[in-house]
């Protein structure tokens, strides 16, 4: 039972940190499965995205 509840609460924290990800709301997001940001395309829609320095809200 404690092993399930802490599997459990380590994929709650993992699955809130995903949702941190802002690439979907990002100007620069193309919406292209080969190409889905313009300017970085290797962090796009990765952890390495939280907090990306060139991120601008769509409009």
């Amino acid at each position: 039972a404690w092993s399930t509840w802490k599997n459990l609460k380590k994929d709650w924290n993992h699955l809130q940190r995903l949702h941190q990800i802002p690439c979907h709301r990002c100007d620069f997001f193309t919406g292209e499965y080969n190409l889905k940001c313009a300017v970085h395309p290797y962090k796009a829609f990765n952890e390495e995205a939280i907090g990306c320095m060139d991120y601008q809200p769509k409009k």
